[in-house]
């Protein structure tokens, strides 16, 4: 299954990095092979400065060795080894009418020591996670409510359960507590998604990967239909106070962050999430009745876009 998932992941990058080059006309991805000392690599792809996508990652990794000592905290288990696999992307247009995308498809396996500690190299434990979430700084409501159906229609594929259970797990987990209000507008979210009596590891790969196959119909009309709105310097100024929201969650409660630093992991690839161009205006409020304060309305309470 790992082969099987890393050669998906790969193939998958090619699609993206693709179709966001056509989107953007101008700007190419440049690419980084990297590997890790303890054991793995990545291939991490980045576009700067285009006429679209101010900056963006499109990277994926596959990363093993001996579980660190705050993952095995974390996950509750002994020492043991483990091995991760995913692809990880976040796009930052240049336009503030165009959203931010961030996505996410991973698969993990846990192989646990013996008592001895020397490793078993039997399979303790595997699972997928993964998702995809919008984070507008202008709403248009029928671009929430098409990401949201691209979402619906996947996850229906597999089990109707799925939509409404992920969308949740998105809107809570993508929530900035120490500011009570939420990244964006959410999309879906799931983790530890391990075989059990409805769903094999197969029917898992199946799911995760009709997830990200169903990624560019959910973002790319979108993009397509804002990118060449005007806006102004002030349309600019508000998305750069919303970017360090964006930054403040990527840094204080993402896990997908926390575990590239606590592993080791390749700096640039684990922080390329994070946008050029930030502001951090003290105390700030949008006008009453404004645009951006209809965002932050909505971004109070998640919303059922479809």
């Amino acid at each position: 299954m790992k082969n099987k998932f890393y050669q998906y992941i790969q193939n998958l990058q090619d699609q993206i990095c693709a179709g966001i080059e056509t989107s953007d006309g101008q700007a190419k991805f440049r690419e980084d092979i990297w590997t890790r000392p303890e054991g793995g690599g990545g291939r991490t792809r980045v576009i700067e400065n285009g006429a679209v996508f101010e900056k963006g990652g499109v990277n994926i990794s596959a990363v093993h060795g001996k579980l660190p000592d705050s993952m095995q905290k974390l996950f509750n288990v002994g020492e043991a080894d483990f091995f991760a696999c995913g692809l990880s992307l976040v796009l930052h247009p240049k336009s503030p009418m165009v959203p931010t995308v961030h996505a996410n498809w991973r698969y993990f396996e846990m192989y646990p020591y013996y008592e001895n500690s020397s490793p078993s190299g039997r399979l303790g434990g595997a699972w997928f996670g993964g998702g995809q979430d919008l984070t507008p700084y202008y709403l248009f409501e029928e671009d929430a409510k098409h990401f949201h159906q691209t979402c619906k229609t996947a996850c229906e594929k597999h089990n109707l359960d799925f939509y409404p259970k992920y969308k949740k797990q998105c809107d809570d987990y993508f929530w900035n507590a120490h500011r009570n209000e939420a990244r964006g507008i959410g999309g879906l979210f799931f983790d530890y998604c391990k075989a059990n009596e409805q769903m094999s590891i197969e029917n898992w790969f199946n799911f995760v990967t009709e997830v990200g196959n169903s990624f560019l119909e959910a973002y790319l009309p979108i993009v397509e239909k804002r990118k060449n709105l005007l806006y102004s310097e002030a349309h600019r100024t508000w998305q750069e106070i919303r970017r360090g929201r964006y930054v403040e969650f990527n840094l204080v409660h993402d896990k997908g962050t926390l575990f590239g630093l606590k592993t080791n992991g390749r700096i640039e690839s684990i922080l390329m999430s994070l946008p050029p161009h930030v502001q951090w205006v003290y105390d700030h409020h949008p006008e009453k009745g404004s645009e951006e304060e209809k965002l932050l309305k909505v971004l109070e309470k998640p919303i059922d876009w479809v």
